[in-house]
Parts: C-alpha cells; sequence; structure tokens
C-alpha cells in the first residue's frame, strides 16, 4: 500500500485538490493518507472533509490525523511520497511583519513570497523545519520523494537538493497555467495541442517557444495583440518584461513587478499606476481568504455529500507515474546539474522533467537566451545567498541577500538594508533561530 504523507494539512483547500486527486486515482485509492499539522481545528476540518470524500468514493483509502511536533515522525514514517504544503507563521504574524516592518523604510511589497526582503525572511524562517523533517524522514522514510510546494520554491528545493539526502522536486502552478492565461488575455484560443518549452527559475521561467499544433510560431502575433492592448489590466508587468526581454515569464505581474529594480520605485510613484500594480496585494488575499473560509469551511467540513473533481495539480500525476511507470511530463524545479548551461550550478531551476518509476527526470535545456539568463541571476544571487545564511547562521550572509535583491538594492542604501534586516531578525524573534 503507497503512504502519502501531507505537511501542512490544515491547508484544506490545497489538501483536497492534492489528496482528493489520490483518492480518485484508480493507481492511489487505496493508499494510507497521513495528515499532519500543528493547528488542532485546522488539522480535525480537512480530516472530516478527506473522510467525506472518501466515503462517497467507496472509503478505499485510509486517513489518519497527526497532531503536533511529537507525532511528526510517526506520520512520516514508511511514507512514499510527503507532499510539502506548511507555511511558518502563517500570515500572522510573520507575513505581516513581512510587510509592516519594510514600510518604515520606504520599501513596499506586493506579495513578499518568493524574493525580495519577504521572500528571503520567509526561507529563513521556513529552512530550519525543513531541516526537523529531513532529520526524521532519514530516519523513518529515506527512500520517500519529497514534493515542495511552499514558497520561497527555489530557496527551499534548492537547499533540500544540495545539503540534503532527500529525493526533491519543487512543484508550482505557474507552469501549467503560463501559455493558457496569456492567450486567453489576448483573446486568441489555447489547445492542449499546442507544443510550448519553459525553462527558467521558479516564478521567472520563460515560455521559450509556443507553436499551434501546425508548427506556426505564436510569438508574433502575441507580441502585436499585447502592443495593441491599451486597457488597463493585471498583466501589464510581464507584457512590458516581454516588450523588453522578448519572452513571456510564468508568474503573474504582482509577483514580477517585485523580482526586479524597474517597477515599485518610491522615487517614481506614477509607475504604480502606469503598470497597475497591487502594492500589499497579499496581506490583502489573506484577509480575503481568512473571511471566505468562514462559508467555505462548513461547505467543505459539514457536507457529507462532498465530492471531488480531479485538479490539474502534479503531486498525484508524479506519484501515478512512479508507481505504474507510465512516463509524465512536469516542470519540475530541480539542482541545474548542466540542464541551464548559462545559469549556476547550484542554483534550483525549473525545466521539463519527465517523471516514471525512475525518479525525476530532468532534460537539458542548454542556454537560455543571454538577457533571460541576465535576468535570472539577479534573482538566483538572493536565493543563494538566502540558502548559505540559513546553513551557517551568519548575520552577514543576511544582509548580502538583501544587498543583492533587485527591489530592495533600488530603492534602499546599504545602511538602511542592514538596519533593516536587524530590524526583522528583532521582529521574527522566536521564529529564527540565533544568528551571529
Amino acid at each position: 500500500m503507497v503512504k502519502i504523507t501531507f505537511m501542512g494539512a490544515g491547508s484544506t483547500v490545497f489538501a483536497k485538490n492534492v489528496l482528493g486527486d489520490c483518492m480518485l486515482s484508480p493507481v492511489l485509492e487505496e493508499s494510507e493518507i497521513a495528515l499532519y499539522d500543528i493547528d488542532p481545528v485546522r488539522l480535525d476540518d480537512s480530516k472530516r472533509m478527506l473522510e467525506a470524500i472518501n466515503k462517497n468514493n467507496g472509503g478505499k483509502a485510509t486517513i489518519h490525523a497527526y497532531l503536533g511536533v511529537e507525532n511528526r515522525k510517526d506520520a512520516l514514517r514508511g511514507a512514499n511520497y510527503v507532499v510539502n504544503a506548511i507555511q511558518v507563521g502563517l500570515y500572522e504574524p510573520c507575513t505581516v511583519t513581512d510587510f509592516e516592518v519594510p514600510k518604515k523604510y520606504g520599501l513596499r511589497q506586493t506579495i513578499a513570497d518568493t524574493l525580495g526582503i519577504g521572500g528571503i525572511f520567509r526561507a529563513l524562517r521556513t529552512i530550519p523545519v525543513l531541516q526537523d523533517f529531513v532529520r526524521d524522514m532519514e530516519e523513518v522514510c529515506p527512500d520517500a520523494w519529497f514534493l515542495n510546494y511552499t514558497n520561497p520554491m527555489a530557496m527551499l528545493t534548492g537547499y533540500m537538493q544540495r545539503f540534503t539526502s532527500v529525493k526533491t522536486v519543487g512543484l508550482c502552478h505557474s507552469v501549467q497555467v503560463c501559455a493558457p492565461k496569456l492567450l486567453e488575455g489576448l483573446g486568441m484560443e489555447y489547445k492542449d495541442t499546442y507544443q510550448t518549452r519553459i525553462a527558467g527559475i521558479n516564478h521567472q521561467a520563460w515560455l521559450l517557444e509556443i507553436r499551434d499544433e501546425n508548427g506556426v510560431d505564436l510569438y508574433p502575433e502575441i507580441k502585436r495583440r499585447a502592443l495593441a492592448r491599451t486597457e488597463k489590466h493585471g498583466d501589464m508587468v510581464r507584457y512590458e518584461i516581454m516588450k523588453r526581454f522578448g519572452y513571456y515569464v510564468t508568474e503573474s505581474s504582482e509577483h514580477s513587478a517585485e523580482y526586479t529594480p524597474w517597477f515599485i520605485k518610491d522615487k517614481y510613484p506614477e509607475l504604480i499606476e502606469r503598470f497597475n500594480i497591487p502594492l500589499d496585494e497579499y496581506p490583502r488575499r489573506c484577509v480575503k481568504h481568512n473571511e471566505k473560509w468562514k462559508t467555505l469551511r462548513e461547505e467543505l467540513t459539514n457536507n457529507d455529500r462532498l465530492n471531488h473533481e480531479r485538479s490539474n495539480e502534479y503531486a498525484c500525476r508524479i506519484m501515478e507515474a512512479m508507481e505504474t511507470n507510465v512516463p509524465y511530463k512536469i516542470g519540475g524545479n530541480v539542482l541545474n546539474t548542466g540542464l541551464i548551461t548559462n545559469l549556476p550550478s547550484n542554483a534550483c531551476v525549473e525545466v521539463p522533467c519527465m517523471v516514471d518509476s525512475s525518479g525525476v527526470l530532468p532534460t537539458v535545456v542548454g542556454d537560455l537566451p543571454e538577457q533571460c539568463a541576465a535576468l535570472n541571476r539577479t534573482n538566483i544571487n538572493v536565493q543563494l545567498l538566502t540558502i548559505e545564511a540559513a546553513c551557517t547562521l551568519k548575520k552577514d550572509y543576511i544582509y548580502q541577500a538583501a544587498l543583492m535583491d533587485p527591489h530592495t538594492q533600488s530603492e534602499l542604501s546599504i545602511d538602511d538594508t542592514v538596519a533593516l534586516c536587524d530590524d526583522l531578525i528583532k521582529a521574527h524573534e522566536g521564529w529564527l533561530p540565533e544568528y551571529t
């Protein structure tokens, strides 16, 4: 029997997508499902929801819940697959801190979960928890695959791949939706028969190629329509990056705005209006989500007739491919073992991968267009220095990561950047290990 352990099972909606998919899979429907969380209420919510789906699908899976650090090892024991969806520090207090402290220095953010000062500190408080997971996994499920969905993706996945023995792949929704959303916004039809090629780094991978079923390159028409789209819309930053760098990036404009030095600038406030940039977007989403959950909770956790339709998440399909040896193609975050030849070898890159019983088999991309690699490297600098900080517990690496961040360095002086880092270290007391 396959055992699937879900870390951060209090992420109820996401647990429904991933584990609901598994319970509908002929390959995985009889799995043992272990739910792990440190929040008893959210853990119970997810368990009741999944039990209802399981019952309405014939009750073939076995579901157990494990609460708290003292039960974590039992949750992991004998697992074949470990899905990671934790958020250390949640919206309150940690995400609020990541936004409010930088504002005192005039540094504004949109999402703050992948790069920038918010992404750095999210990684610094998450990697120590992953270190605890790794110690348990190496003891009780050393052969398990770790499927990481938690941000900052490249930092966390890169840490796991470089500094642990745990087999790890990072998974993100942005690859699946990149081309369909691009064409939808331009009034163009997308078909599953279209050929696409995407590679780069997480949240800044490049749509290198998009062709229709007859092999016709769609980029000329995409660029023509993008230039002609003059009304305000939610993808203006990505259009601008495509205009200047030649290719469309995978992650949304609100994300992309804070991965570069050009869009969120206190000196040029008109850019916020021009590119329709939603500052403080993630806190707003969190507040709306928390409010919506009051209604959604009842629907998901107290509905005896609850069912599920398979999502487009990769996790279930990866497990199916590994169990059956029937290959499946994904966009995966993996260590750059010569895959993208003009990016650093210690970077975590996002490339096409084939999955079968041998594991995750990434494809060699070769060189990215040099301008695309150049922009990726500005983000990789921050990722690698943040990992160094987490591994060495040296403050200097935190400072250096922030100093190399494109958005932070475009707004703050060296002294202010260092002072901001010190303030955030102090504000996150209890959530970070001791740094020297």
